[in-house]
C-alpha cells in the first residue's frame, strides 16, 4: 500500500457534515417499517407517536453529543467518547460491535434495500431471481448488486474524502428535496374521508392486521408493543452519530460536530414525522398496516402519482440508499482506523493511502459488509442489535456526568444542551425501552448482547499481543 498521508485532511464543511448525519440516518426505513408500527399499535396517534418519541431520544442524544465531539474532536467518535469516559475495553466492546454488526449489518441491509428497488425497474436483479443454490444457501440478483454496490462505494472512498464527500452531499440534497416533494404532493393529494377515519379514536391503542381485524391489548402489553415498534423508528433513525467517526477531516469540528447533529437530525426528524401523517392522509390504516413487502411508501406514491408512483418511489429509494451507504461505508472506516492506533485492531487498519484516506479499513469493512449481504441475515440481526445500540448511546450520554468530575478543567467549547435533565431523559427513555424489549421480545436482546460479549475475549487477545493498547487509553 502506497501510504504516503499520515494525518486526515479537514476538508469537510457545516453542509457536508450535516449531509453525513442526514444521508447517513435517512435509507430506506422511512419507506418501510411504518408497516409494521401500524400493526403493532393500530391507529394514527400512536404510529406518529412512536416516530415523535424516537425523534426526541435522537434530537436529545445527538445535542448530548455535541459536548464530546467538542472536547474530542478527532477520527473515531463514539469509541474514542467511550474509552476516554470508562476504559479502553467499553470503548473496544463497541468498536467490536460495530465492526461485526451494527455498521456492516447496515450496510448490507441498505444495500439489499436498493437492489429490491431497483428490481422495480430492472426485473432481473430481483431477489427473487436466484442464480445459485449451495444447498445450505441461496444467492439472488439482489445480493449481488449489493455487493457490487458496496464494492463500487467502497473503492470510491478510497479515491479520497472528496469524492465521498461529493457523492455524499450531491445524494442527500437529492433525497431531501425528493422526499418534501413527495409529502407536499400526499398532502396535495390527500382523501378527506380517509383522513377523518384514521384519526377517529387516533389514541386507541391495539393490535391491527393486514385484513383489517382489531386485538385489544393489556396495558403491560401496550407497553411492549410500543417497545417492539420503536425498533424500526430507532433503526430507521439510527447512523446519525456517523459524523462524529470523521472528526478529524471536518472544518473547524469543536464548533461544526455539533451543529451538524443538531441540524441534521432535526430535518430527518421534521421528515419522517411529516411523511408519516401524509401516509394517514392518503391511506387507510389497514392498508399502511397490509402494504405489499410492507413498501407503505410504494402504496402511497400509487395513490398520488397513479401507476407512474411506483417508478417514482423506485427512483427515490435507490437514490436515498446509494446516498446513505455512502455515508455509512465513508464514516464506519474511521473508527477502526482509531482503533487500530490504539493497538486493538490488525495493524494495517491503521495506515492511510495516499489519499489521506484509511484504505485497509475500507476494504475489511467491506468484505465483512458483503459477507452479510450474501448471508441474507441482516435483518433479523438489525433487530436484535437496536438493543446493543441504544445501550451503548446511554453510556455514551452518562459519559458526559463523569467527564464532567473526571475532568472538570478540561475544555468544553460547546456544552450539552439542557444539561442535566435533557442526558437523564435520555437515559430514562433509553432504560425503559431496553427493559421492554428485554420482558416483551427476548429475542430482539439476547443475540445482539452475546456479539458484545464476545468482545470481551477478543480485547484481552488484542492486549496480550500489543502491550502498550492495555495501559492507559492513551490515544
Amino acid at each position: 500500500m502506497n501510504q504516503t498521508s499520515t494525518s486526515f485532511k479537514p476538508s469537510l464543511s457545516l453542509l457536508d457534515a450535516t449531509m453525513v448525519v442526514a444521508g447517513s440516518m435517512i435509507g430506506s426505513g422511512i419507506f418501510i417499517v411504518s408497516a409494521d408500527i401500524t400493526r403493532n399499535v393500530g391507529s394514527a396517534g400512536w404510529l406518529i407517536a412512536v416516530w415523535l418519541i424516537t425523534g426526541f431520544m435522537t434530537l436529545t442524544a445527538a445535542l448530548s453529543y455535541g459536548e464530546l465531539s467538542a472536547m474530542f474532536p478527532k477520527a473515531g467518535g463514539q469509541y474514542v467518547y467511550l474509552k476516554e469516559a470508562y476504559n479502553p475495553l467499553i470503548g473496544f466492546l463497541y468498536g467490536w460491535s460495530f465492526f461485526s454488526v451494527i455498521q456492516t449489518a447496515t450496510i448490507a441491509a441498505v444495500g439489499v434495500a436498493f437492489s429490491k428497488f431497483t428490481a422495480y425497474l430492472i426485473p432481473q436483479v430481483s431477489e427473487d431471481n436466484i442464480v445459485a443454490n449451495l444447498g445450505f444457501m441461496t444467492i439472488s440478483a439482489a445480493q449481488l448488486l449489493s455487493i457490487v454496490v458496496i464494492v463500487l462505494l467502497t473503492y470510491i472512498n478510497t479515491r479520497g474524502v472528496k469524492e465521498g464527500k461529493a457523492i455524499q452531499t450531491t445524494f442527500t440534497l437529492t433525497k431531501l428535496v425528493s422526499l418534501f416533494g413527495l409529502i407536499i404532493f400526499g398532502f396535495i393529494m390527500a382523501k378527506g374521508d380517509v383522513w377523518t377515519a384514521n384519526w377517529t379514536n387516533a389514541w386507541d391503542l391495539h393490535k391491527l392486521t393486514g385484513d383489517g381485524t382489531i386485538a385489544s391489548y393489556t396495558i403491560t402489553a401496550a407497553l411492549g408493543a410500543v417497545a417492539a415498534s420503536m425498533v424500526g423508528s430507532i433503526f430507521s433513525s439510527d447512523a446519525w452519530n456517523n459524523v462524529t467517526f470523521i472528526a478529524g477531516e471536518i472544518k473547524n469540528p469543536q464548533k461544526n460536530i455539533g451543529l451538524s447533529l443538531f441540524l441534521g437530525t432535526l430535518i430527518v426528524t421534521v421528515i419522517y414525522v411529516s411523511a408519516n401523517v401524509m401516509y394517514t392522509a392518503v391511506l387507510p390504516l389497514h392498508e399502511i398496516a397490509s402494504a405489499e413487502k410492507d413498501r407503505v411508501a410504494v402504496a402511497a406514491s400509487h395513490v398520488i402519482f397513479g401507476n407512474v408512483g411506483t417508478v417514482i418511489i423506485a427512483l427515490m429509494i435507490m437514490v436515498s440508499t446509494f446516498g446513505c451507504n455512502n455515508g455509512l461505508i465513508l464514516a464506519g472506516s474511521r473508527v477502526y482506523y482509531t482503533m487500530a492506533k490504539d493497538g486493538l485492531f490488525f495493524k494495517q487498519v491503521g495506515n492511510l493511502n495516499k489519499n489521506a484516506v484509511p484504505q485497509f479499513a475500507l476494504w475489511m469493512q467491506c468484505i465483512a459488509a458483503c459477507a452479510w449481504s450474501l448471508s441474507g441475515k441482516y435483518g433479523q440481526l438489525l433487530d436484535m442489535i437496536s438493543f446493543v445500540v441504544v445501550i451503548f448511546y446511554m453510556l455514551t450520554i452518562a459519559g458526559i456526568f463523569i467527564l464532567r468530575k473526571k475532568r472538570p478543567d478540561a475544555e468544553r467549547p460547546y456544552k450539552a444542551v439542557g444539561y442535566p435533565f435533557l442526558p437523564i431523559l435520555y437515559i430514562l427513555m433509553g432504560t425503559a425501552f431496553c427493559l421492554l424489549l428485554i420482558i416483551y421480545k427476548p429475542e430482539y436482546t439476547w443475540p445482539g448482547f452475546i456479539i458484545t460479549l464476545i468482545g470481551i475475549p477478543l480485547y484481552y487477545v488484542a492486549v496480550a499481543n500489543n502491550k502498550p493498547a492495555g495501559g492507559s487509553g492513551a490515544e
